[in-house]
């Protein structure tokens, strides 16, 4: 079966019967390694949409994976709207370092939401160097590679704003407050998910981590998280949706499913086999390779026979986990795909 990485990937999307699985990078894909390769390094490449391009295109042209990819943290939303963010390092991704509203559920003190309007934050900042980095791979890379940018949840991007560990104490002492501050967020994720598509993007990833089951109970994710997730990143037009999220989802794929997202990113703590279970062809199962175990830690042949095991499970693209470290070793990422491409 002749088709392009691009081709591959999206066919893979719509769950179509496939010769093989593609093999690509959903979350963030750079390592030390790519950027020795193409000459654009962090943290440079956070903040200039040219670096930018080239290296998120390094996984496809560097590696062999079948998707090239936009943005490398989830910090870029956070600063425009007010988070000092330490840039990191070449080897350590950007880091919220001091929230800039109030929620203090124990002295009762809450700042109102008072943020960007949404026009007004696709303007400037981050955002706007990933939305013409996105353009830039589109036109550089988009006829043979799938295009994947990525982007913030809401109820992570709402924690970003007044620190995830107010925000889920205020579930318990003022959950109306918490309603508030996600409702503030969403229509910007919205509307910058939609503008991500706009720049050519064909799948938008959203990393949602906070909404893991280590934060919020399954019973709470659909009120403050999955709802939002429909409203902001399902409904988006003439792309696909990705929902990540960390963590052993086992318990809530259904509910991620349930937002009517296309597809869906789990990490290794849910095994292949129960999760192909779990979700029963209602979305695209994207993953579950160990960033930790084997990419980081293991070797060239723990690397492939996680590829190859994945694959049996059912995956429809086969990808890590979660976020790549970035110092992962290239002979590693080398065995990944050739385990999958042959």
């Amino acid at each position: 079966m002749s088709m392009t990485p691009r081709e591959r990937v999206l066919a893979a999307m719509k769950k179509e019967t496939l010769d093989r699985p593609p093999v690509a990078v959903f979350t963030q894909s750079a390592t030390v390694g790519e950027m020795d390769n193409c000459g654009a390094a962090w943290p440079e490449a956070h903040s200039d949409a040219k670096l930018m391009a080239k290296l998120g295109a390094a996984q496809a042209t560097y590696y062999g994976f079948e998707a090239v990819r936009s943005s490398f943290c989830l910090t870029a939303e956070a600063e425009r709207l007010g988070c000092v963010v330490d840039p990191g390092k070449k080897n350590s991704t950007p880091m919220i370092k001091k929230h800039p509203f109030k929620f203090d559920a124990m002295e009762d003190v809450y700042d109102e939401p008072n943020l960007l309007d949404p026009e007004e934050f696709l303007k400037g900042g981050r955002p706007a160097v990933i939305i013409e980095a996105t353009k830039l791979l589109k036109e550089q890379y988009g006829n043979e590679y799938a295009v994947v940018a990525g982007n913030t949840g809401p109820f992570t991007l709402a924690g970003h704003m007044v620190s995830t560990e107010n925000l889920v104490f205020g579930i318990m002492m003022n959950p109306d407050m918490v309603v508030k501050w996600i409702d503030a967020v969403n229509p910007i994720v919205k509307a910058y998910t939609q503008a991500l598509a706009d720049a050519g993007a064909d799948i938008i990833q959203m990393s949602e981590p906070s909404s893991s089951t280590d934060l919020l109970s399954p019973d709470m994710f659909t009120d403050y998280s999955g709802k939002y997730v429909h409203e902001s990143l399902a409904s988006v037009k003439d792309a696909m949706s990705v929902l990540h999220i960390c963590g052993d989802t086992s318990e809530i794929i259904p509910l991620m499913a349930d937002t009517g997202v296309t597809g869906i990113s789990i990490e290794e703590k849910v095994d292949s086999e129960k999760a192909v279970k779990i979700a029963a062809g209602r979305v695209a199962l994207v993953g579950n390779v160990g960033v930790v175990n084997p990419l980081l830690q293991g070797t060239p042949e723990d690397c492939a026979a996680a590829g190859k095991r994945i694959a049996a499970a059912g995956f429809n693209v086969i990808s890590p986990g979660c976020g790549l470290s970035a110092l992962i070793k290239d002979e590693n990422l080398f065995a990944l795909v050739k385990s999958i491409k042959g």
